[in-house]
C-alpha cells in the first residue's frame, strides 16, 4: 500500500504544473524495454482472471486465416492461440527488442504455423507491399501507439481486400461512467508504469480509421474490445 500511494504521489508531482504528461510523452513506451522480462509474470494471473486468454483463443481460433501479420506483438501472449489447422505463417512486429526476446523464447520448437519476431513499428508499416497479409492483428497494443488511428490505417492497406484485421484492445466504457472515472483519474500513473494509454475512446479510433466492423463485443464493463475488421 505504501508503494502504491508513493507511486501515486510521484505521478502527481510530475503532471501537477501541465506541462508534462506520462499519457502524451512519446518516450513513455521506452518502458516496455524497463518490463519485459516480468512481464507475463506481472499480467499473466489478471489476464487469466479476467479471462482474457479465452477470448485471445477465440478472436484467433475463429476469424485468423493463412499468413498473418501481428503488430504490437509484445512478448507473444497471443502464440499458443494460433490454430495450426487454419493459420500458415505469423509474423510478429514490435519496438521493443527486448519484449520480442521473450516472444522468441516462445516460438522455439514449434512447426506450424510458423513464426518469426522483428522489431518493427505498428505506424510505418512501408516494408510491406499493399495487400499482402490475410489476417492482421492486434491485442491490447493500439494504447502504445501515439496514434492508433495510424496504425489502423496502415494494417487496413496492408491486409487483403477480403481479408480481416483482429482487435483485442482496453479503453473507455461507454455504459459505466464510475469505470471510465478511474480510467481517467489514474491514466497518468498507467502510462508512466506500463507504457498504456488504456483510456482511448475505441469507438471513435476504428471509427475514424475507416474499418468496417463486422463483430463488437464489450467486456469488463465495456473496457475491453472484442472487435472483428475489415479494411
Amino acid at each position: 500500500v505504501q508503494r502504491a500511494q508513493a507511486d501515486i504521489q510521484e505521478t502527481t508531482l510530475a503532471v501537477q504544473d501541465g506541462r508534462f504528461s506520462f499519457v502524451s510523452n512519446p518516450s513513455r513506451t521506452d518502458q516496455f524495454q524497463n518490463v519485459a522480462d516480468k512481464y507475463d509474470d506481472q499480467i499473466g494471473r489478471d489476464e487469466s482472471v479476467m479471462g482474457i486468454n479465452l477470448l485471445r483463443r477465440s478472436l484467433l481460433y475463429f476469424h485468423a486465416r493463412g499468413t498473418v501479420l501481428e503488430v504490437g506483438a509484445g512478448t507473444g501472449r497471443n502464440i499458443a492461440y494460433y490454430p495450426s489447422s487454419s493459420v500458415d505463417r505469423v509474423l510478429m512486429i514490435d519496438s521493443s527488442d527486448k519484449m520480442l526476446l521473450q516472444a522468441r523464447k516462445k516460438i522455439q520448437g514449434i512447426e506450424k504455423p510458423k513464426f518469426a519476431c522483428r522489431v518493427g513499428d505498428g505506424s510505418d508499416l512501408h516494408e510491406f507491399p499493399d495487400q499482402c497479409f490475410d489476417t492482421v492483428v492486434d491485442t491490447f497494443g493500439l494504447c502504445s501507439y501515439d496514434d492508433p488511428i495510424v496504425v489502423l490505417k496502415e494494417m487496413k492497406r496492408v491486409c487483403k481486400p477480403e481479408g480481416k484485421i483482429l482487435l483485442l484492445e482496453h479503453g473507455r466504457s461507454k455504459t459505466w461512467d464510475f469505470i471510465t472515472n478511474y480510467l481517467d483519474k489514474h491514466a497518468e500513473r498507467h502510462a508512466k508504469n506500463w507504457g498504456c494509454v488504456w483510456n482511448r475512446d475505441l469507438d471513435k479510433v476504428v471509427e475514424e480509421s475507416d474499418l468496417e466492423l463486422d463483430i463488437l463485443h464489450t467486456w469488463h464493463f465495456g473496457t475491453t474490445y472484442y472487435m472483428v475488421c475489415r479494411p
